[in-house]
């Protein structure tokens, strides 16, 4: 404080006045996120989780935590967005969002996740690269859908909502029962 009052002076204030620029500090803090390790940033991340009662703190839920945190690393520009986020991978009572429900009510869109459905329960490995393979191959390859039409259904689907963690890796997360039980709920509104 003594270093500060001694150099400060009035000549050199400038006249024009301060700015806060919010999306210039959102920037920054989105670069120190992505800069951050995966322990240092599970660390950081879990209270906010816990908070919003997403998880508990279980062994289980860090874990899994663990695995999901590098999917939205690099989407997130705060840590309050992780919440929303991953919040599908926990939840106890799953539910579309009811601003998505009519992105999937229509029957293309129900064709698309009955399709979807199917090449699911054929796979044997349960894995993004053999997820995202069968399900290009038949809606974009064989039905010559556009991607955006093809896995937006199957993301409100699976996650609930209409944005979400890259879609594949999070149905790898879910797990194969809970993403066909989930398409089978979503096939029923």
């Amino acid at each position: 404080m003594k270093e500060l009052t001694e150099l400060f002076t009035v000549e050199k204030v400038h006249s024009s006045p301060a700015r806060f620029d919010m999306k210039k500090l959102e920037a920054i803090n989105g670069d120190k996120i992505r800069a951050l390790s995966l322990q240092e940033f599970t660390t950081w991340t879990l209270p906010f989780l816990k908070k919003a009662n997403v998880i508990a703190g279980t062994a289980e839920e860090i874990e899994l935590v663990k695995k999901a945190l590098p999917l939205i690393q690099e989407r997130i520009v705060k840590l309050d967005e992780a919440p929303a986020l991953l919040n599908f991978l926990f939840v106890k009572e799953f539910a579309v969002d009811p601003d998505a429900v009519a992105k999937i009510s229509d029957n293309a869109a129900k064709d698309i996740l009955k399709r979807s459905k199917k090449e699911l329960e054929a796979l044997a490995d349960w894995n993004h690269e053999s997820i995202e393979g069968a399900l290009r191959t038949s809606l974009i390859e064989e039905l010559g859908l556009k991607p955006r039409i093809a896995f937006t259904a199957l993301r409100i689907a699976t996650t609930g909502s209409t944005i979400s963690p890259p879609l594949f890796e999070s149905m790898e997360l879910l797990g194969k029962d809970a993403c066909l039980t989930r398409i089978s709920a979503a096939l029923a509104l």
